[in-house]
């Protein structure tokens, strides 16, 4: 209804046009003028009109037409249909023994509700949030200050160190990183999602104040209250901050420790040298004599295609359906999630802010699932397809795309910031292609010192990349001696730059050091068909059988 503020100054006009009001339409609550009576009862002819002088108007409910008899408005509410109807859907119309009430009745209620919900916001449930918001605030900044302190010890501690073991003190910042940034990156989409609630509360009031004082019955009547969405905060979480721990005995001993990872230098002493010698041991990276499985996990998956851990004892998981499920190490579901896949996800993992992306067949696109909704992230350029996935430790994501079918099928890997294209990797510089061409996947896994670690099962070899595109080695099986020929999949590294790939035909795992050179293999845990890996944040290895659809989880480093 077009009207003042000041009647007094301000001519009213007519709601269909602009002209001076003359006429009001009671039935329908519209400001007329003279010319326009006409064409308000044609544009309604069905429906009764009580055209009056302005002055003589009367401010009133308006009453929707009804849908099923013609010329019939609805005074009444339907509570088994919850609608409005008329006179005759009660008496012989499809609402007919159905339990009603008077519509004025209804819109009392409705606002009496929306009143009560907007106070309970503004008083209660707002303030609480804002409180949350500022709690959440004062963890971030000590949670910055914690890492800035982790950064400025580990600085200081490396001056007391020899330069000879610089790359220690690179596995100890990267660690230190790595998960002082898992508690920021947590906390900042925990801090985004209450600040994101509270604008949608804001919402909600501004839209409930404007539909407490309207006149449009309708309206009022759709209201559904969300007032219990918002009682209890989203899920908290659960903050792990790690610590350097270190002694220094000068001439002696210098230790450092940090999450399981310790490195020591101790002074030796040997009466037939002339010269004190240093020995030098680490703690976490010792490869144990003898590896534990700590867990045998059964799912119900008859194929079993991908492992994607989430901290340090649950993994999404998914197989020979639509379903992706969050499984914990005792095989207990947390969560799942249904996708549009017309044949199941191509491949899922995790980003840093433990977040699950799948790349999905059917639409060609990779997906991240965001407060259990379902997001395009990335398509991939025309004519290729998307399929592996892998997160990296700086947030891109690694991407095997492929063109073409078949054995000529072609295929690379493309590294993704956001939604932009960052990097190529398919050639070497000289025009050679690094990755064979055929119609398998590429599985793929970025190093600590950032090479990109490849699975490329079409030549049945792991390839390894540095960060300018340079194929820094190849390793083809050859040096484990196994019985049958080298078949990589699954492929992760760990804290300690090491390269860990499965080999399906020889049911077992490969571990190499960050230049190529085999260190053992892992046989001896009955990883018959071993195919998809994946590794938690206690460095532990998750390897999901093909065909048994058996996860098994494996200790294979020990702490000194």
């Amino acid at each position: 209804m077009a009207t003042s503020t000041s009647w007094a100054q301000d001519v009213i006009t007519c709601d269909l046009c602009d002209k001076p009001t003359q006429q009001f339409c009671n039935s329908c609550q519209v400001n007329l003028c003279e010319t326009c009576v006409k064409k308000h009862r044609d544009e309604f002819k069905s429906l009764p009109h009580d055209i009056v002088p302005f002055l003589e108007r009367k401010i009133q409910l308006v009453f929707p037409e009804c849908r099923e008899h013609t010329g019939q408005r609805c005074e009444l509410n339907c509570k088994k249909c919850k609608s409005p109807v008329c006179v005759k859907c009660i008496a012989s119309g499809p609402h007919k023994g159905h339990d009603v009430e008077e519509l004025t009745e209804t819109h009392e209620k409705k606002i009496r509700k929306i009143k009560s919900d907007t106070e309970e916001l503004k008083a209660r449930i707002i303030p609480k949030y804002q409180n949350e918001d500022h709690k959440i605030g004062n963890a971030i900044s000590k949670t910055k200050s914690k890492i800035e302190d982790l950064g400025k010890k580990s600085k200081k501690l490396r001056k007391l160190w020899h330069q000879e073991v610089d790359n220690i003190f690179d596995k100890i910042e990267s660690l230190s990183q790595s998960l002082g940034e898992e508690n920021l990156y947590a906390l900042q989409g925990y801090h985004h999602k209450i600040r994101d609630l509270i604008s949608e509360m804001n919402t909600i009031v501004k839209q409930n104040e404007k539909l407490s004082i309207s006149n449009n019955l309708l309206e009022v009547t759709k209201y559904h209250s969300r007032i219990n969405e918002y009682q209890d905060f989203p899920e908290h979480v659960d903050l792990k901050f790690p610590f350097i721990d270190s002694n220094i005995d000068k001439g002696k001993e210098l230790t450092i420790e940090i999450r399981g990872y310790r490195v020591i230098l101790k002074e030796m002493s040997q009466p037939s040298l002339s010269t004190d010698v240093f020995h030098l041991t680490t703690g976490i990276g010792e490869l144990m004599d003898k590896v534990r499985v700590i867990a045998t996990i059964p799912t119900t998956f008859n194929s079993l295609d991908g492992v994607a851990c989430v901290g340090e004892a649950e993994a999404w998981i998914y197989g020979d359906n639509k379903t992706i499920t969050r499984i914990d190490l005792h095989g207990a579901v947390k969560d799942t999630v249904t996708t549009t896949c017309l044949h199941g996800p191509y491949d899922i993992s995790v980003t840093r802010g433990r977040e699950l992306i799948y790349s999905d067949y059917s639409s060609n696109t990779v997906n991240i699932v965001r407060d259990g909704k379902t997001e395009t992230l990335i398509t991939p350029p025309r004519e290729w397809s998307s399929w592996r996935l892998s997160c990296t430790k700086s947030r891109d994501i690694l991407v095997h795309v492929y063109k073409g079918s078949g054995p000529q099928r072609k295929n690379k890997i493309i590294r993704y910031q956001g939604q932009n294209i960052k990097e190529e990797i398919c050639n070497d510089g000289q025009g050679n292609l690094i990755f064979k061409d055929g119609g398998y996947s590429l599985y793929m896994s970025e190093n600590n010192n950032g090479d990109v670690c490849v699975s490329d099962v079409n030549a049945e070899t792991v390839v390894v990349v540095d960060k300018t595109g340079r194929v820094r080695f190849r390793y083809d099986g050859t040096p484990a001696r196994r019985e049958n020929s080298f078949d990589p999949r699954g492929i992760v590294t760990d804290a300690l730059n090491q390269i860990i790939v499965t080999d399906i035909n020889n049911h077992c795992l490969h571990i190499l050091d960050q230049n190529g050179h085999f260190l053992r293999c892992i046989d001896d845990c009955g990883l018959k068909d071993s195919w998809e890996l994946s590794v938690d944040s206690e460095w532990r290895l998750w390897v999901g059988s093909l065909t048994s659809g058996e996860i098994k989880v494996i200790e294979y480093l020990q702490n000194m």
